[in-house]
C-alpha cells in the first residue's frame, strides 16, 4: 500500500511555482542569517550583561532550555527525516532492508564520545607537559639551595608544584572541555543546517516553502542559543568567537544558495538525495543526542551549583521541557 502511494518519479508541476517560490527562498535567507546571528551572539554578549555571565543562575535556564531544544532536534526534527528517507520504497530492498538510519545514528553517537574523549585527553596532555618543566625546574632548584635540608625541602616543593598543578588543572580542564564541546556541538549542528537549507533552496512549491521560512527562522534561532552558550563558556579569542559565530550564522543560508544552484538536477525522491540525506542527517541526529544528553544536560544537571539549589534545579527542569517542547511543536510545520 504504501509504494502504490508513494511516487517515485519526478514531482508533478502542480503546485510549482518558480519565480514565487524564489522570493520566499530569497527572504528566507535574509530570515535565517539574522535569526542564526542574533541567537548565537546574545549568550556571547552575556559577559557584558550581569544577569547573562555563565555563573549567573539563569545562564544555566537558557542552556537548559537550548539543550532542549537541541535533543528534540535530534530526535524530532533529524532522525524522523533520516527514518524517512532510508526506509523510502524508491530504494531497492537490498541492501537497504537493514535499519541503516540507527546503526548510523548509533555510530555517529560513538564516534562523537571517541572524538570528544581523545580531543579532551590531547588538550589536557599538551596542557600539562607545557607546564610541567617550570615545575621540575623549581623542584630541583629548591633541592639545590639546601643540602642539610634536602628530603623536606624536596617533599615540600613537591606537594606545592603538585598543588599548583591541580588547582591550574582544574580551570584549565573545565576550559579545554567546554572548548571541546562547543566545537563538536558545533559540527553537528552545521552538518544538519546545510542539509535542511539544499532541501529548502531546492523546491520550488510555494506552499512547501512558506511554511518552512517561519519554522526554521525560530529553529535556527534556538539552535544559536545553545551554541552560543557553550561558545561563551570555552572563552575563546574574540577571533575564533567571530568565525564559529559566523560559520553557524552562514551554513543554512549556504544550504538554500546551494539547493538554488542544484533545484534543475535535484530530483527530491531521487536513491542518490535519498542516501545522501539519509545518511547526514543520521550521522547529525547521533551527534545532536549525544551532545545534548551527555555534554550539555548530564554537564550542567551533575554541576554542584545545580544540586545545591532546588529552586534552581525546578527551573533547569522546567526550561528544559519548555525548549524540548517549543522544538517539538515546530515539527507541525517543519
Amino acid at each position: 500500500m504504501v509504494s502504490a502511494e508513494c511516487s517515485c518519479d519526478p514531482e508533478e508541476s502542480e503546485g510549482r511555482n518558480k519565480s514565487e517560490a524564489l522570493k520566499y527562498k530569497l527572504g528566507a535567507i535574509a530570515s535565517i542569517l539574522v535569526a542564526s546571528g542574533v541567537g548565537v551572539c546574545i549568550p556571547i554578549l552575556g559577559k557584558k550583561i550581569a544577569a547573562l555571565r555563565p555563573e549567573k543562575d539563569i545562564f544555566f535556564m537558557i542552556k537548559a532550555f537550548a539543550a532542549g531544544v537541541i535533543l528534540a532536534t535530534g530526535f524530532i526534527h533529524v532522525l524522523p527525516d533520516a527514518f524517512e528517507n532510508l526506509t523510502s520504497p524508491c530504494l531497492k530492498e537490498n541492501p537497504w532492508g537493514f535499519p541503516f538510519t540507527g546503526f548510523i545514528a548509533m555510530m555517529s553517537a560513538i564516534g562523537t564520545l571517541m572524538v570528544d574523549t581523545f580531543a579532551t585527553s590531547y588538550f589536557k596532555r599538551s596542557h600539562f607537559n607545557k607546564a610541567l618543566p617550570v615545575n621540575i625546574d623549581e623542584e630541583q632548584n629548591g633541592e639545590h639551595a639546601g643540602h642539610v635540608h634536602v628530603h623536606t625541602h624536596a617533599t615540600h616543593g613537591h606537594a606545592h608544584g603538585s598543588a599548583f598543578v591541580s588547582s591550574e588543572d582544574s580551570g584549565s580542564s573545565d576550559l579545554i572541555r567546554h572548548r571541546v564541546i562547543s566545537q563538536v556541538l558545533e559540527l553537528g549542528i552545521v552538518v544538519h543546517s546545510v542539509i535542511i537549507g539544499i532541501a529548502l533552496g531546492a523546491s520550488e512549491s510555494p506552499s512547501t516553502v512558506k511554511p518552512l521560512v517561519a519554522a526554521l527562522t525560530f529553529h535556527q534561532f534556538f539552535e544559536g542559543m545553545g551554541l552560543g552558550g557553550c561558545i561563551s563558556q570555552a572563552k575563546f579569542k574574540s577571533a575564533a568567537v567571530t568565525i564559529m559565530a559566523l560559520f553557524f550564522s552562514l551554513t543554512t543560508p549556504i544550504g538554500i544558495g546551494i539547493g538554488l544552484g542544484i533545484s534543475n538536477v535535484y530530483k527530491e525522491n531521487s536513491p542518490t538525495a535519498l542516501i545522501v540525506e539519509g545518511v547526514f542527517n543520521s550521522a547529525s541526529a547521533g551527534i545532536l543526542i549525544y551532545m545534548a544528553l551527555v555534554d550539555l544536560l548530564a554537564e550542567d544537571f551533575m554541576n554542584p551549583k545545580i544540586q545545591n539549589n532546588g529552586r534552581l534545579q525546578l527551573g533547569a527542569y522546567i526550561s528544559l521541557l519548555l525548549g524540548a517542547g517549543c522544538m517539538s511543536l515546530l515539527a507541525k510545520w517543519a
